[in-house]
């Protein structure tokens, strides 16, 4: 079975670079905006505030440095941008869940179960979030 140059073409590009590079720097600020929150409020709630501040970090950026423009309104594509979020944290949960709850156990792969678990469920929606951003969120209007 070969590759496309279309599938390869999707994915080695600058625009890709750029959404794995913007997304790595909202997790960073998600990630560190929670120790801060958690000075005023309680981690669970923190958590969960620190995920939307690096949410509308990596919005921003994707649509300054990543995307073209989409001929939408900004309210227009940031609720795109939240349904393929919502589509993204849904496969994580479901990836994760399966791999540490059943196929590891299964397999017999008990070595950081969890963490390996988690990090390729957190690895999947990064393909699946760029083609959604590209042609939902971002994609122009014809």
């Amino acid at each position: 079975m070969s590759v496309t140059p279309g599938i390869v073409g999707t994915f080695l590009n600058r625009q890709f670079l750029a959404f794995l590079l913007v997304g790595g720097f909202a997790a960073l600020v998600n990630w560190l905006s929670r120790f801060y929150l958690n000075d005023f409020m309680s981690f669970s709630a923190a958590i969960v505030l620190a995920y939307l501040i690096g949410m509308v970090t990596a919005f921003v950026l994707s649509r300054l440095v990543v995307f073209e423009k989409s001929g939408r309104s900004a309210q227009s594509d940031f609720m795109r941008f939240t349904i393929v979020n919502v589509v993204a944290i849904i496969q994580v949960w479901l990836i994760s869940v399966a791999l540490a709850g059943w196929l590891m156990p299964w397999a017999g792969f008990i070595w950081h179960a969890e963490e390996v678990a988690h990090a390729v469920g957190v690895a999947v929606p990064v393909v699946t979030s760029y083609l959604g951003h590209r042609v939902f969120t971002f994609g122009r209007i014809s």
